[in-house]
């Protein structure tokens, strides 16, 4: 085996490193260059070996030789892909060719290098390694961060029961009304009907209604061509096209025009839209999801809100109840709001004392779980360790 000793500076952080090789001289060869770099290193002389080892510790990164006795390296890679290893898996061989490196790449090893090794391309693979790792866990701290933020606090009988059947009707493609006052959550029961869904991987878009302008909402859901307007520069495609595959979230849809009601009935009937400006049809495969903090029956009697469109969005209709309504999840509530706080600002965290919750669970909760939140940011700021009733009493109601 030739290993050049051309050395070229990969600044890579240390890594736990597994190499499994039944030539002795590979082993102890690469192990005391990996280690002159920085990095911890543990051999395995067959694969039956190093796959025990790789499945008992973690590693960072595996270099696995491809032909060796008991187990094989494309024996070693089959059963640690299978296995679920979060390892960078670097195939090995003397014997290789290019159909034999693509065979591995493709049933999930991460790199091939063929003998005789070069330092430069070990050196350079294992940065990659360590940057693909590093993107990996900065990937799952992200989700998990993303998927707390949308989290659905509460036991209460009610958000047992709405979860409940946000489960049941997530695997489906029943369109969903969502009813409930301003800032009690109908969005994170949006986000979960979504996340829990076939189509979760695919996007979620949200568009409120009410903070779209009448005369640009057609534009903002169905898209419009170059031209079909004054400021139309350039085609747009709109949020129905944008949600493709995925769902489209209308919140306050008891604010959208009668104009653009229409036409949002027909997508629903149709699965066709067409773009402002354009008289082409475009095929939707969009699960719609809708919210309003209004009594649509009333806003129907009005004229105010299409019945037939009514009764189209309302195949399963999710009441979120007010935090009046369920103070019962204020503790949990408050223990939530406080860590995430303490993480998105580095404060410390605070306890409450049971007095204090009761204090809280006294207050009318007009502005719901948003208000909650405000209140829970300006007790870690404004109090010291502990949050007392007292505190509550003095800083839960703003002073104006």
């Amino acid at each position: 085996m030739v290993i050049f000793a051309i050395h070229i500076e990969t600044k890579s952080i240390a890594m736990k490193v597994l190499i499994i090789d039944d030539e002795r001289s590979i082993r102890n060869t690469l192990k005391e260059i990996l280690e002159f770099e920085g990095h911890e290193v543990a051999t395995a002389e067959d694969g039956k070996q190093g796959l025990d080892k790789a499945l008992a510790e973690n590693f960072d990164a595996i270099f696995c030789d491809i032909k060796m006795p008991v187990m094989d390296g494309n024996e070693v890679l089959d059963a640690l892909v299978a296995a679920g290893c979060e390892a960078s898996i670097v195939m090995i061989s003397g014997h290789g060719d290019i159909d034999t490196a693509v065979g591995c790449i493709k049933r999930g090893a991460y790199d091939f290098i063929q003998k005789p090794l070069d330092l430069n391309r070990i050196l350079i693979t294992l940065k990659n390694a360590t940057d693909k790792s590093s993107l990996v866990k900065e990937t799952v701290i992200l989700k998990k961060k993303i998927q707390s933020k949308y989290e659905i606090v509460g036991d209460s009988p009610a958000i047992v029961h709405i979860k409940e059947i946000v489960d049941r009707v997530a695997a489906t493609d029943a369109r969903v009304l969502i009813m409930g006052a301003n800032g009690t959550g109908k969005e994170l029961v949006a986000r979960r009907l979504h996340d829990k869904s076939p189509r979760a991987a695919a996007p979620f878009i949200e568009v409120n209604c009410a903070a779209i302008p009448s005369e640009l909402i057609e534009s903002e859901l169905f898209g419009h061509e170059k031209g079909a307007f004054t400021s139309a520069i350039k085609q747009h495609k709109g949020k129905f096209e944008q949600a493709e595959g995925g769902t489209l979230f209308l919140d306050e849809i008891g604010d959208m025009s009668l104009a653009a009601q229409a036409k949002v009935l027909r997508v629903l009937q149709e699965k066709k839209l067409s773009r402002v400006g354009s008289d082409k049809d475009i095929t939707v495969n969009v699960r719609v999801v809708a919210a309003t903090n209004k009594n649509l029956t009333d806003e129907i009697a009005k004229g105010r809100f299409r019945e037939d469109l009514y009764h189209r969005l309302s195949v399963i209709v999710i009441h979120v109840p007010a935090l009046k309504e369920r103070i019962e999840d204020i503790p949990q509530l408050m223990t939530y709001f406080i860590d995430q706080i303490s993480q998105e600002s580095g404060m410390a965290k605070k306890t409450v004392t049971p007095e204090a919750i009761a204090e809280l669970q006294k207050l009318p909760w007009t502005g719901n779980i948003r208000e909650l939140r405000n209140v829970a940011e300006r007790l870690m700021i404004l109090c010291g360790p502990q949050i007392t009733a007292a505190d509550v009493v003095a800083y839960a109601t703003p002073s104006i």
